[in-house]
């Protein structure tokens, strides 16, 4: 039985600024590998997994789960903050400056 694999991957290396193809040349895979594996049509070997996370200098579970990742903006605000209807109320259609 096949797990799927969820990723962050294609978060990252925007965050990084890096190219399909330059993670593929650094992992040693081919560039749509990588493609596949952020589209999540493809999982990565646990060595794959464990390059990629070693290029990035991360855990391999900041990048890789069996269970969905959280949105990153529960992660950075918290589940139910008050800034979940803050931009419905915010927006006063005054300048502030």
């Amino acid at each position: 039985m096949s797990e799927h694999v969820h990723n962050r991957l294609a978060v990252v290396r925007a965050e990084r600024k890096v190219s399909r193809q330059a993670l593929a040349e650094a992992v040693g895979a081919h560039y749509q590998t990588i493609g596949y594996i952020e589209r999540g049509q493809y999982n990565p070997s646990l060595d794959l997994a464990l390059r990629i996370a070693a290029y990035f200098r991360l855990p391999v579970e900041a990048l890789f789960s069996l269970e969905p990742f959280r949105p990153l903006t529960d992660e950075v605000y918290g589940t139910g903050s008050s800034r979940g209807g803050a931009d419905a109320t915010a927006h006063t259609g005054r300048s502030t400056g």
